[in-house]
């Protein structure tokens, strides 16, 4: 049990009615779960509105309401809070609720376009290497210490975020690695969250189905720089023009890192190939199991926050050339007759280019060919779905364009979409083939030994969505069975 006070203590407050002195036996933002003594925040969410639960929320016992709007009829024995932001208030009152767990952790957020997973996963993969107790937030999975589940969002609704982080704390962790999202940042999720430093990767065109303009979206993910705490650390992509941007306004340290301009981190690729990247970091060799130019950034990141973490750097670079790739990011497989597959989660117009661009060094000196199969997710971005097929029309040599996860949205309509962005001599190249199975049987079958076969757009997935069902499908189990299959 706990005060309402105590729990509303830093929350903006704009008016208040009722009996402020009740104590009470736990928080909710759904109705459903509300019991005697309850705490409701009525938040004003995407898919509903909590102020239209208010009556059910006292039926079911609550004794006390945070919400934007007060309602006429008030009963005397609730207490009534009126905040300017309900969804901001929820995230202070659920850290409150939890004994301000962040507070009690190394938390480090990580944001951006792309990298975040890689980032935040390899980092919880290093600390626990060092033998550290350490959690992990990420799009993929949640980790307390070596105790992990799958995740529904890459930032998790409020309490459940404190609920997480109280856990690690129980658990003994003294260091977190969290993916913060640029919808969980708007919608308040890591309000009441104390990071010890943020990481920003890079920004490229996406989410513009949530934030409007691209403007918007920048602003999203500046938000997590300009709360951070003089005590803590910025560190930044420099070679992403919106670099600076994101930490103009922060109070942290500020620190950089960069494979093309100077900064406080440098690296620099010296050799790269489908087994792995010979890094040269801070003016010393590295060899890692990554691939490609963007795990280069990525080790740059890792490589820059433990640093700022108090790991001693030669026992940094040992680490680091033992961690294992990421799931379904960049992952690859070979068939019995030597056509190399990759799965990789590239769903917006920048990281596929960058994957393709990585394959393309990789066949510089020989003849194999790129097959890509590719789609684009329903209900979100329809603006991105023409760039993703020219891209990949572009740096391929087959495309297949297919299904990803259409949602409510008709497959036809997404692929028409995706067509759209093709010219005449693009066409030519591409196939139109809305099972997704089929399109990455189609792809094997067209392969040569040598040639890689590169399914892109759903990674580390399990699943595809259709009409609010989602149907199992794994990009890495469905491509290992089409190479036996076809004994190719």
């Amino acid at each position: 049990m706990k005060l309402l006070r105590d729990l509303i203590r830093n929350v903006r407050i704009e008016a208040t009615s009722g009996p402020m002195h009740c104590a009470i036996s736990g928080v909710q933002d759904d109705s459903r779960k509300v019991t005697k003594g309850t705490l409701f925040v009525a938040v004003k969410g995407v898919q509903s509105d909590g102020h239209a639960f208010l009556s059910a929320a006292i039926d079911a016992g609550a004794c006390a309401i945070v919400c934007e709007d007060l309602p006429a009829n008030r009963p005397p024995h609730v207490a009534f809070v009126q905040v300017k932001h309900a969804a901001e208030a929820l995230g202070i009152i659920a850290a409150h609720w939890y004994d301000n767990p962040s507070k009690k952790l190394s938390l480090v957020g990580i944001t951006g376009t792309n990298g975040k997973t890689t980032t935040a996963s390899l980092l919880y993969q290093l600390f626990r290497a060092l033998d550290r107790k350490t959690g992990l937030i990420s799009t993929v999975v949640n980790c307390v210490d070596k105790v992990c589940s799958p995740s529904t969002h890459t930032t998790p609704n409020a309490l459940v975020l404190q609920k997480l982080l109280a856990e690690m704390v129980d658990a003994g962790c003294r260091v977190a690695f969290m993916e913060v999202s640029s919808h969980g940042l708007v919608q308040q999720r890591v309000a009441g969250v104390h990071f010890s430093g943020a990481v920003f990767t890079n920004i490229t065109h996406d989410h513009l189905d949530y934030h409007g303009t691209f403007d918007d979206y920048i602003l999203a993910k500046k938000g997590l720089f300009d709360a951070l705490g003089k005590d803590a650390f910025a560190l930044y992509n420099a070679d992403d023009r919106h670099g600076k941007t994101m930490v103009a306004h922060t109070k942290a340290k500020i620190y950089s890192y960069a494979l093309k301009t100077p900064a406080d981190y440098k690296v620099k690729v010296l050799e790269s190939h489908l087994h792995g990247l010979l890094l040269n970091i801070q003016q010393k060799e590295c060899w890692m199991r990554l691939i490609g130019e963007f795990n280069a950034y990525n080790a740059a990141a890792i490589f820059g926050v433990a640093d700022l973490l108090g790991i001693e750097e030669s026992q940094l670079l040992t680490t680091l050339s033992a961690l294992q790739s990421v799931g379904g990011r960049f992952q690859t497989l070979r068939s019995t007759g030597g056509i190399v597959g990759v799965v990789d989660y590239a769903h917006t117009p920048d990281a596929l280019e960058n994957v393709l661009k990585t394959l393309a060094e990789f066949r510089k000196n020989n003849a194999a060919r790129v097959l890509t199969v590719i789609g684009c997710g329903g209900d979100r971005d329809r603006a991105k779905r023409p760039l993703m097929a020219q891209i990949a029309a572009n740096l391929s040599d087959v495309v297949i364009l297919t299904s990803d996860n259409p949602r409510s949205e008709d497959p036809a309509a997404i692929l028409a979409e995706m067509e759209a962005g093709l010219d005449s001599l693009q066409k030519r190249k591409s196939i139109t083939l809305s099972d997704r199975k089929e399109a990455i049987k189609l792809a094997c079958q067209r392969a040569d030994a040598g040639d890689i076969v590169l399914v892109a757009g759903k990674g580390h997935e399990t699943y595809q969505e259709i009409q609010g069902i989602r149907h199992p499908f794994d990009d890495v189990a469905v491509l290992k069975e089409t190479f036996t299959l076809l004994n190719c």
